[in-house]
């Protein structure tokens, strides 16, 4: 235990006759002789599986008690470790969740990768186009902490439902925005998608938690975090194959549009059937035996504002609050804006376009997996967090540096490079946040850290779109490289506030 994580111990010895204090805290029989221990313990997800382990010892100390009662107990309370099983619907659930939050990413991009495109279409600015992808940020904020207590409290599937109905719905409101004059019907369906994705992004670790077993947690939430990012993807891959740019002829880009929106509406009718079939809240029997010793549902006596608040004074989650915030906003930025930053130095590159973004995803995606494997292995994630971080940035330099070099093959592999550390931290940053933030909901702590990450993407997005149209794409990259680097300080910072703890424990 004293490996896992600082512990702050008290041991008192009132003497002989004091009451034993149970797992839950309630008194327990008087045992003569036996002192009693009081630990504050720092809330590590590892800490519970031994914990329990050691705690299912202390009935033994009980007098037996008779048969009748024996067998009335629960396996628990009679010094029995929980009974635990890894159901196979669990990768069900995964792969289901991850393909609607993968159309949900698909409409988050669609437009912003052909912006050009659609700014004609509509006879709108770029500007505009840029807030098709800021709403899903916009919603975000404010929706986040009712959604969070609604997964408190009505558990996974209910979440899960709503936000693959209102996916559904979103992509047929899309189906009837076909027309130039009818910018304000394809806004209103990407405000009912990005609510949609209130209901989505906070729902990995929650997914990971409760289905899958201690050595697959980390693993399970990069798969489901990178079905968001397989949609982002394909959100670049597909809008420019699907929607060429035919400025003369509006009626085939009409038919064009028509196309990507009615296939995306058939493939969320599909996923919201199978979310109604397949998931569920929890499986019947625990994966683990942290989940086992955790409340199936918050007790009675559970605040979600006490929770919140517990949060906000846990300094290490506040650092890490910042820092995933930078690097995520850092991330939606770039994705908002590239066909902008290509055709602004490759003219009639759209093509290309989407497929530098899909270079960058990809990478990304290999880079969450081979994380979160790691993470599974090692635990070190402090360490990881900070190289990760570290090679970000200098992805992102390089990236800046070489945009405008003239030479295609350069950018795909810059980008490519930049998305395979950059995405490859988002993994990382919810396991830490839910690791750090331990008995807290899953739900919150991943919650906050998508709500930092929305506001700083609204404002890395407005200020970068700003100085890339105004001035040049180089200028607005500087500006997130200057970011990034203030996040490294505070990663930095947080990975010494740990291991100080750790020199003071020792």
């Amino acid at each position: 235990l004293l490996k896992m994580s600082p512990l702050a111990v008290s041991v008192r010895s009132p003497g002989p006759g004091a009451p034993l204090l149970g797992p839950g805290g309630e008194q327990g029989a008087e045992v003569a002789g036996v002192s009693e221990v009081t630990a504050e313990v720092s809330p590590l997800r590892q800490l519970p599986d031994a914990a329990a382990r050691l705690l299912h010892t202390a009935p033994r100390l009980s007098p037996e008690l008779p048969p009748d009662e024996e067998e009335a107990m629960l396996p628990s309370e009679r010094g029995e470790p929980p009974t635990t099983k890894l159901y196979y619907r669990r990768f069900a659930v995964l792969t289901i969740f991850s393909l609607y939050s993968l159309v949900n990413a698909f409409q988050w991009i669609q437009y912003s990768i052909i912006a050009n495109i659609f700014a004609q279409y509509y006879g709108v600015t770029n500007v505009m186009i840029d807030w098709l992808s800021v709403v899903y940020m916009v919603a975000y904020v404010p929706l986040i902490f009712p959604a969070t207590w609604l997964l408190d409290w009505k558990g996974l599937r209910v979440t899960a439902l709503l936000g693959a109905g209102l996916n559904c719905v979103g992509a047929w409101m899309k189906c009837a925005s076909v027309g130039p004059h009818l910018f304000w019907v394809t806004m209103l369906a990407q405000v009912v998608c990005s609510v949609a994705q209130v209901f989505i992004l906070g729902l990995p670790s929650r997914i990971a938690s409760v289905w899958f077993g201690p050595k697959e947690v980390s693993t399970a939430c990069a798969t489901a975090v990178l079905g968001n990012q397989l949609g982002v993807a394909i959100g670049f891959l597909l809008p420019p194959v699907l929607v060429p740019n035919t400025p003369e002829d509006k009626q085939l880009m009409s038919h064009n549009i028509s196309i990507m929106f009615y296939g995306t509406a058939a493939v969320s009718t599909l996923l919201f059937i199978l979310t109604v079939i397949v998931i569920q809240d929890r499986p019947p029997l625990p994966p683990s035996q942290a989940q086992a010793i955790l409340p199936t549902s918050p007790t009675e006596d559970y605040s979600y504002k006490k929770s919140i608040i517990n949060l906000f004074r846990n300094k290490p989650f506040i650092l890490l609050l910042l820092s995933y915030g930078i690097m995520t906003g850092s991330f939606y930025s770039v994705s908002t804006l590239l066909n902008q930053m290509i055709i602004a130095h490759y003219e009639g590159e759209e093509l290309n376009a989407g497929r530098i973004g899909l270079t960058l995803v990809v990478a990304g995606m290999v880079g969450s997996i081979l994380c979160g494997l790691w993470l599974d292995h090692t635990k070190t994630y402090k360490v990881t967090t900070l190289v990760v971080y570290v090679l970000s940035f200098i992805g992102m330099l390089v990236f800046t540096f070489t945009l405008d070099s003239g030479y295609l093959l350069v950018v795909f592999f810059t980008a490519g490079a930049l998305g395979f550390f950059m995405t490859g931290y988002l993994p990382i940053g919810f396991e830490f946040g839910v690791e750090i933030t331990y008995p807290e909901s899953e739900g919150t702590s991943s919650g906050l850290l998508n709500a930092f990450a929305q506001v700083f993407g609204i404002v890395f997005t407005l200020i970068q779109g700003k100085l890339t149209s105004d001035y040049k794409p180089l200028v607005g990259n500087i500006f997130i490289c200057a970011w990034i680097f203030g996040g490294i300080i505070l990663t930095g910072t947080f990975s010494l506030f740990f291991m100080r703890n750790c020199y003071i424990l020792r």
